[in-house]
């Protein structure tokens, strides 16, 4: 069975507090969603500001592949907006349970059930397509529910919808009221879950299980309150989860990650570390039984692959660790220690870890180098020159030379702080020669008073999603962040320069 997948990042996804989109970004948004492969985007709500209209003009203008839609209240300013907008699909909503009704709408079932009707006869007489949704659906009396969905479908409705708007329903009850929409309206049923409870992914399953045909999701999760039901979860789950049924989507598994990241960094919601399918520690192991178990086959520890979403397993050390998965991860940097020597760099990484300390790949390596009485991993980049300039009225400016290899590089940029203008002049040096990327950063004070130490710990990823952590101790925030940078550049162009010798 095909389901279709119905993205609301750009509308109810945009609706999460803090977030708010330009056209041209959620332009940008549109054309990722569309290479993912999902068959319907929610482009936005037009009526609700000129901004809003633009944005949906500039999508519906775009020539997508997936289908392209706008959200309206039952009000026909709403459809003769979106209408203008370009849109000729249409999702209109009214809210159908008894709380909505009497302390909201101020308005009774059979004045609901008027203006329900009353849309979707307008949508068509437009020349819409039209998608009805009775808000609040899980918390509605049933038999009133069934009543809405059957008129509305006489009414020449296309789809319907039943959201679950406050991530209120169980999939046993999200199956039987798909059960009870399939029946009275005789159309395609969507799903619309929220995250209120933990349990938009498995309703929206469970709908899908039930007979629905569609589910209303956002990248990463994102939506007012708890979210929605994720994209990645639902559609990962749907593919590979041993269900009676076979699903399928027409989403393209491998641009998960990328597509999730791209979308993560415009809206500026960081995604959790844990996150399903998406965040780093999703295919990541520290724990020395895991590691081992993954490096004889990943299957023992890891339900899927993570390229099949576009990922990399991530190894970790720490208190945790084990022998096997801290060699394989010195491996990969051509560090071969002995079995007498990787006791005592394990030895070492579990003090650390005992002391609460996150311990990084060049921490790591620094340790293997001590133990095996090393001066040091080789140094590819050398830092020769450095400086920052800040102002009233000024971007930081920021001048960097880099030794790559013994060739002589320099590079300098603006920022929105001297860190940032140095990092984006790091990348400017480093993009000539290698496609680093500086994915994560995080500052921590470790003393006080006039001589105050902070702590920088960084993490870049290169264009083969190969990651490298490092961390700098100082005194300037500018200068140990770069040195940082640095270090952890350093060792992901070691151990890509290992891999590009195994292949040859």
């Amino acid at each position: 069975m095909k389901v279709r997948i119905f993205d609301t990042t750009l509308r109810d996804g945009e609706q999460t507090l803090g977030v708010s989109l330009s056209p041209d970004q959620k332009l940008s948004i549109a054309k990722k969603l569309d290479e993912l492969g999902v068959d319907a985007i929610e482009a936005g709500f037009p009526v609700i500001s000129d901004g809003e209209f633009k944005g949906v003009q500039l999508i519906t203008a775009e020539g997508l592949s997936a289908e392209i839609v706008g959200l309206t209240r039952t009000i026909k300013k709403d459809f003769d907006t979106a209408i203008d907008a370009g849109l000729t699909s249409i999702h209109t909503f009214i809210a159908t349970s008894d709380i909505h009704l009497e302390y909201k709408l101020k308005m009774t079932r059979e004045q609901v059930l008027e203006k329900a009707i009353e849309a979707v006869e307008y949508g068509k007489s437009r020349g819409v397509k039209v998608e009805f949704s009775a808000e609040d659906a899980t918390r509605t009396d049933r038999e009133f529910l069934k009543k809405v969905f059957g008129e509305v479908a006489k009414a020449g409705a296309d789809r319907i919808d039943i959201p679950d708007t406050v991530g209120y329903s169980t999939p046993e009850y999200m199956a039987e009221i798909t059960r009870d929409a399939v029946i009275a309206s005789k159309l395609p049923v969507s799903v619309h879950c929220h995250n209120d409870f933990g349990l938009a992914v498995a309703n929206a399953l469970s709908g899908i299980h039930a007979g629905a045909e569609c589910a209303h999701v956002t990248i990463n999760g994102i939506g007012e309150r708890a979210g929605n039901a994720s994209l990645e979860e639902f559609s990962m789950a749907l593919q590979c989860l041993p269900y009676e049924q076979k699903y399928e989507t027409n989403i393209k598994s491998k641009l998960i990650y990328d597509t999730s990241r791209f979308i993560s960094k415009i809206i500026g919601i960081k995604v959790q570390p844990n996150k399903a399918i998406v965040g780093d520690n999703a295919f990541g192991h520290e724990s020395g039984i895991h590691t081992h178990g993954v490096l004889s086959n990943p299957l023992t520890y890891e339900p899927i692959s993570p390229e099949l979403v576009g990922q990399k397993r991530r190894l970790r050390v720490g208190k945790h660790a084990g022998i096997h998965g801290m060699n394989a991860m010195l491996a990969e940097f051509g560090v071969k220690p002995t079995n007498e020597q990787s006791e005592k760099i394990l030895e070492k990484v579990k003090v650390l870890g005992d002391q609460g300390k996150q311990i990084t790949d060049v921490e790591l390596l620094s340790i293997a180098s001590e133990i095996l009485g090393e001066k040091g991993i080789k140094r590819i980049v050398q830092l020769t020159g450095f400086s920052v300039s800040t102002g009233i009225g000024t971007m930081p400016y920021a001048f960097v030379k880099l030794t790559i290899d013994g060739e002589e590089f320099t590079g300098t940029d603006h920022g929105v702080g001297p860190v940032d203008a140095a990092f984006n002049a790091i990348q400017k040096i480093t993009g000539k020669v290698s496609e680093i990327r500086i994915k994560d950063y995080a500052l921590a004070s470790i003393s006080g008073g006039s001589g105050a130490l902070c702590e920088v710990t960084i993490s870049v990823e290169d264009a083969q999603g190969n990651r490298v952590s490092a961390k700098s101790v100082g005194e300037d925030i500018v200068t140990t962040s770069v040195q940082a940078v640095i270090d952890g550049i350093n060792h992901i162009m070691l151990k890509k320069m290992l891999k590009e010798k195994q292949v040859s």
